[in-house]
C-alpha cells in the first residue's frame, strides 16, 4: 500500500502530494506517446488507436475492482494496531435518514459501539441536525459525494473536484471537521479522482466486507455477507437509509444490525471509528 502523509486534525485537512501509481502513470505516458507518434507517424495510427482502446479496456476494469489498489491506495482493512487492539469498523453510506440513522444511533448505543457515517453532501445539508447528532453520540463523519450520482465514475477532474469540495465544505460546516476519509458511490473509482483526494488530504475506503443491505431484502444473507469470517480489522460497509425493506416495510438494515453487533461483541470485537483505528492518520 502507498504511503502518505497524515491529514491534519481541524476544519479543513492539508492536502498531500498526489502519486500516481505504476498504472495510472503508464497510461498517461501512453497518451502522450500516442499524440507525438500519431504526428511524426499519421500511418501509425491504427496501433496507437488499439493501444489507447485496449489501455481503456484496462483502466475501466480497474474502475469496477472496488478493493483493487491499481488506480490509488485503497483502505480495505484496518491497521496491525487496531487488529491487535480486536477492533473492527462499522461503516454506514448514503445517510443521513430522518427515519432510519436516529434508529441505528440507538442500536449503536445500546452495544457501546462507534461507527463512522459516509454522509452524502447535500443529504447532509437538508438534515444537519441528525448530522450534529451523529458527532454528538461519538461517531464519524467521513465524505461520500456531494450528489451521490450514478455518473459518478465519469465525471470529469473539475466536476470531481467540485463534487468532492463540496461535500468537505458541508460537512466541515455543520460540524466542525473537514471528514478524512472518502467512499466513491457504489465504489467505482475513476482513474482521475485520486488528484482530487489528494488536494483534500482525504484517503480512500472500500471495505473488508460488504453486506449488500441497500439490495436485498433477506437479511439472513446480508447477516452471513457480513458476519461470516468476521475477524479484526475488518471494515464492514451496511447503509443508513430505507433502501431495501422487508414486506412489512422494515429496513433490512435495523434488522441486521442487532445480530451483527451481538456477533461482534460474542467474538471480543469492539466497533470503532476509523479516526480512531487509524489514530486520524495513516500509514500503509
Amino acid at each position: 500500500m502507498i504511503r502518505t502523509a497524515e491529514p491534519t486534525v481541524g476544519s479543513v485537512n492539508q492536502g498531500f502530494p498526489w502519486r500516481p501509481t505504476p498504472l495510472v502513470r503508464v497510461s498517461l505516458l501512453l497518451h502522450a506517446a500516442a499524440v507525438v507518434t500519431v504526428v511524426v507517424q499519421p500511418g501509425l495510427w491504427p496501433w496507437v488507436l488499439g493501444a489507447v482502446a485496449a489501455n481503456y479496456l484496462l483502466l475501466t476494469g480497474a474502475v469496477l475492482w472496488p478493493r483493487g489498489q491499481v488506480l490509488g491506495a485503497n483502505l480495505v482493512q484496518l491497521p496491525a494496531a487496531a487488529v491487535a487492539r480486536n477492533e473492527v469498523s462499522l461503516t454506514f453510506d448514503d445517510g443521513p435518514d430522518p427515519e432510519v440513522t436516529p434508529r441505528v444511533l440507538d442500536l449503536l448505543d445500546g452495544h457501546q459501539a462507534k461507527a463512522s457515517f459516509f454522509c452524502i453532501g447535500e443529504k447532509a445539508a437538508a438534515y444537519p441536525d441528525i448530522v450534529k447528532e451523529i458527532v454528538r453520540r461519538g461517531h464519524s463523519i467521513e465524505n461520500h459525494s456531494y450528489r451521490h450520482s450514478l455518473a459518478f465514475a465519469f465525471y470529469g477532474i473539475f466536476r470531481f473536484k467540485r463534487d468532492v469540495e463540496s461535500a468537505q465544505a458541508t460537512i466541515a460546516g455543520i460540524t466542525g471537521r473537514a471528514p478524512r476519509y472518502f467512499r466513491a458511490p457504489a465504489g467505482f473509482r475513476s482513474p482521475l479522482l485520486d488528484p482530487v483526494l489528494a488536494r483534500c488530504g482525504l484517503y480512500y475506503v472500500s471495505w473488508t466486507r460488504r453486506g449488500f443491505d441497500a439490495m436485498h431484502r433477506d437479511p439472513e444473507s446480508v447477516l452471513q455477507r457480513l458476519a461470516g469470517g468476521l475477524a479484526a480489522g475488518d471494515i464492514l460497509l451496511l447503509h443508513d437509509c430505507g433502501y431495501s425493506r422487508t414486506r412489512d416495510g422494515t429496513p433490512i438494515v435495523l434488522i441486521v444490525l442487532p445480530e451483527l453487533l451481538d456477533r461482534i461483541q460474542a467474538q471480543g470485537l469492539k466497533s470503532v471509528t476509523l479516526s480512531a483505528a487509524f489514530n486520524d492518520g495513516f500509514s500503509g
